[in-house]
């Protein structure tokens, strides 16, 4: 097999975690149109199993409930991820200042680019490099 080039995220999994259902769903049809399998979008993903996925997106606001404790719980099992939100850079924690965040309304095109970066340094690690 061959590794994934451009923008193509054939056989990553994703985890989407996101409040707002039809923008999920943007985002679900956008990453399975490249090949990608999606889980979700869910809002509660503490029930997802760690080995389901290779990356996520993760929505800051779920219904009023913050979701750094699941990005404080990918961080710790080492899952990539990204963020999607409203908000400002500036209310991001410290501790994560490092990861890659889209604030709405965010280009399907790019956004599922920076997706298939984080799928490729996932399944292909050397790749990534």
């Amino acid at each position: 097999m061959s590794p994934p080039t451009g923008r193509s995220v054939k056989d990553c999994r994703v985890l989407i975690i996101e409040s707002e259902y039809l923008l999920g769903d943007d985002l679900a049809k956008a990453l399975r149109a490249l090949g990608a399998h999606v889980i979700g979008p869910v809002i509660d993903a503490m029930s997802v199993q760690h080995d389901g996925f290779d990356v996520a997106a993760v929505d800051i606001n779920l219904r009023g409930r913050s979701a750094f404790p699941i990005a404080d719980e990918l961080m710790r099992v080492g899952k990539p991820f990204i963020f999607t939100t409203g908000y400002g850079a500036e209310n991001i924690p410290d501790r994560f200042q490092h990861v890659r965040r889209w604030e709405n309304p965010y280009d399907l095109e790019e956004f599922t680019a920076d997706v298939a970066e984080l799928c490729r340094s996932q399944l292909h690690p050397l790749l990534a490099v």
